[in-house]
């Protein structure tokens, strides 16, 4: 039988990661939304009809809004979680990360430490 922190952490990151990640996406995907950046590049991407086009820039996208809302679960404490690093040191995400892991995800570490595609749509 899984111990209740177990069940309580599954039922977080289903709910705060997941779920808010599956509602963004299909919020990027209904035509009322094209305001967003992501919802126009996906609309013309469909629109233009090349499904593989589409493929790789969903795909991407979805992926990182998935990191992101992780991280932003970890920027607002829902998600305490602590990180240990090569050195032996152990750091409070949460705390250390000053509520910006989620911003420097998306601003810096995709493009700075990625090896595969990112759209970028604050430039």
């Amino acid at each position: 039988m899984m111990q209740d922190e177990i069940i309580q952490f599954a039922k977080l990151i289903v709910q705060n990661v997941r779920d808010t990640t599956i509602k963004g996406c299909d919020g990027q995907l209904s035509t009322d939304n094209l305001n967003s950046p992501i919802a126009k590049r996906w609309q013309d991407a469909k629109n233009k009809g090349n499904i593989d086009d589409f493929e790789e820039m969903i795909i991407s996208d979805c992926v990182d809004d998935t990191i992101f809302c992780l991280l932003q679960a970890i920027d607002q404490g829902i998600l305490n979680l602590s990180f240990n690093a090569d050195n032996g040191e152990s750091i409070n995400l949460s705390k250390n990360g000053l509520g910006e892991l989620s911003g420097w995800y998306m601003g810096e570490w995709r493009s700075k430490y990625s090896k595969e595609r990112c759209s970028n749509d604050l430039e």
